[in-house]
């Protein structure tokens, strides 16, 4: 009986032991870095339109890198960076270092970039004036209203002599900081997506590039466009804040920084916007 009793608690000890193992092994195979380290399938926040053709040559090339990319298109720019915030996505590439410290400032997000792709110098666009000079005192010249485009725009004014902002101001300003207006412009505040839409109805607009080719403007209806040198909007990947340092990051970047993908760019976007890495 001693001797059964012994075999039994033997028994038990092992069997409780390899169940400790199997717990351990369990663990550990789904541990953070582990996961992290192996991740293939990335998906990547674009916007609608011209950069889905980019991104399809990207994808192709990640591919080559072992890489897996989803694309997920959105059709306005607030959604990409609440989606990777969110965990919804693993990158996006749609916007410039300006907007995006705005939108850290506003909504506190923990996004950092880790590669340019390009820059799309900001125009401003007419369909009634072929110079800047026979726009009209009075004109009414229309504008992107969210801050970093409406900064920027109004930079374009300014560079031209249309208009002089406050000294100090920052790439943040608005219509409250014009402190000279020499042709009277009525400057008009628009959703980023319909002033282009709206050049018809105005004397003239500025309009970013990408809404510019939406709305069928061309470079015959540019009539000043910002300068390319030291342009701080170039656009760029990013990511959150804590995968910047992931294996899967480095080979994202390449991806998209190589001559494949700038044919396809030059291609799509036809020097409108220029590969900025």
């Amino acid at each position: 009986m001693l001797n059964i009793t012994k075999n039994l608690l033997s028994r038990r000890v092992a069997l409780a032991a390899i169940a400790v193992a199997a717990v351990s092994v369990s663990v550990l195979s789904v541990s953070g870095p582990a996961v992290a380290e192996d991740k293939k399938d990335l998906k990547v926040g674009i916007i609608s339109g011209e950069d889905e053709d980019v991104w399809r040559v990207v994808t192709a090339e990640a591919a080559k890198k072992g890489l897996t990319i989803e694309t997920v298109v959105f059709n306005d720019y607030t959604q990409p960076n609440e989606a990777l915030e969110r965990g919804e996505i693993d990158a996006n590439a749609f916007q410039h270092l300006p907007y995006l410290e705005n939108q850290i400032k506003t909504n506190g997000y923990k996004i950092v970039p880790v590669g340019y792709t390009g820059v799309w110098p900001i125009g401003l666009y007419s369909n009634k004036h072929k110079t800047l000079a026979d726009l009209p005192e009075g004109a009414v010249v229309g504008v992107p209203n969210d801050p970093s485009n409406e900064g920027r725009a109004l930079r374009v004014l300014q560079n031209e002599g249309l208009i002089k902002l406050k000294d100090g101001t920052g790439i943040l300003a608005t219509i409250a900081d014009i402190s000279e207006n020499p042709k009277k412009l009525e400057i008009k505040e628009l959703d980023a997506g319909i002033v282009g839409r709206s050049v018809e109805d105005l004397d003239a607009a500025v309009v970013n590039t990408d809404w510019a080719l939406k709305s069928g403007l061309t470079a015959d209806n540019r009539i000043a466009q910002e300068p390319v040198a030291d342009n701080p909007y170039r656009n760029f990947i990013a990511v959150r804040e804590a995968s910047k340092d992931e294996p899967w990051v480095k080979p994202l970047v390449e991806a998209y920084q190589n001559d494949a993908v700038k044919a396809e760019f030059d291609r799509v976007y036809k020097g409108t916007g220029i590969s900025a890495y």
